[in-house]
């Protein structure tokens, strides 16, 4: 990640050898409804200096007013170091920070977030791009057309899908801005109305594919291009859907070094309970996707929602950001 010189004192340099981001203040100048409960957030310095420099593909962690922390993708231009724009969708079944950033969150006030980093990164020297987003996924697809715009590369194709017109995040700046670069698709909610995306896929393409949305979607792409050239295909993930577990439960976390207990209530991650506490952990991308809060699970029985972990890991290890207890009490090597 390079970083502009030029950002003022308040803004922490990044040590790369601590997992934990460094955290800044921003204001929240804009905000605006894009679609159907999904809100536009742009973020400026509060005193108008430049924002580090991101690259297109990444994303922010935000410390939302609930107090959790949340990752969103940066959808604006990675040359215009003076904003960061982010959009979220209000989900009302998710973890509870899209919620708090849709409700509570207005112009005016200030966002403790992160430093750019970025796990979904754009093959620079590739000569041409086919871009597949669903719903909020076009947040970081967005930034990488922007990116290759203003670069003057426009070798690149989105096929955008969403249920319905007024779900269609961006729709007006997509026909603006790119025009016959993009290729809408609602489906209605009506799986036969999927769009068939064979036909993209069914020849390689000198091309690199870049895929972010609903698990369906990106799954459905990951089989049409199983004959893609290693490394040409690339998807973006924040994480499992909270969907596909029970509902939570609070449960106790026992800290085997200081043999201390942290309770953990239905609404917090194992890793908010622990930072509630005073014990810092080692974390990134809060949603396990990137390994950083790995912990040794010493008794116990794990529930876990991270896309890391082996089957043979989950025996004695658990991502603290994301999984919680199926028994009431966990054993932590803390």
């Amino acid at each position: 990640m390079s970083v502009n010189p030029s950002v003022t004192a308040d803004v922490p340099v990044a040590d790369s050898s601590v997992h934990e981001p460094d955290f800044f203040n921003v204001r929240v100048v804009r905000k605006e409804a894009v679609a159907q409960g999904i809100y536009l957030f742009e973020l400026r310095h509060p005193e108008g200096a430049p924002l580090p420099a991101f690259t297109p593909g990444s994303h922010l962690t935000v410390q939302v007013p609930s107090g959790v922390r949340r990752n969103y993708s940066l959808c604006s231009n990675p040359a215009d170091a003076s904003l960061y724009q982010i959009a979220v969708k209000r989900d009302e079944g998710g973890r509870g920070g899209s919620v708090s950033m849709a409700d509570d969150v207005q112009a005016g006030q200030l966002l403790s977030v992160s430093w750019p980093r970025n796990n979904f990164e754009l093959a620079e020297r590739a000569n041409r791009f086919i871009f597949v987003a669903g719903g909020i996924g076009i947040t970081p697809i967005l930034s990488m057309m922007r990116h290759l715009k203003h670069a003057g590369k426009d070798s690149f194709t989105l096929y955008y899908c969403t249920r319905d017109e007024a779900s269609t995040a961006f729709i007006d700046h997509l026909k603006l801005e790119f025009a016959e670069k993009v290729r809408i698709h609602h489906d209605n909610g009506d799986i036969d109305q999927a769009l068939d995306l064979w036909p993209v896929f069914e020849k390689p393409a000198n091309a690199h594919v870049y895929c972010c949305g609903p698990k369906g979607l990106m799954d459905s792409v990951e089989d049409m291009s199983g004959h893609w050239p290693s490394g040409s295909v690339h998807f973006e993930s924040f994480g499992v859907e909270a969907k596909a577990f029970a509902a939570n439960k609070p449960f106790d976390v026992r800290l085997e070094k200081t043999g201390s207990t942290v309770h953990v209530s239905a609404g917090q991650t194992i890793l908010e309970a622990l930072r509630g506490a005073g014990l810092r952990v080692p974390s990134s991308c809060e949603s396990g996707t990137c390994g950083s809060c790995k912990t040794r699970l010493l008794a116990g029985e794990a529930e876990h929602r991270d896309m890391v972990l082996t089957e043979e890991e989950r025996q004695d290890h658990i991502m603290v950001c994301v999984s919680r207890a199926r028994s009431d009490q966990l054993v932590l090597d803390l």
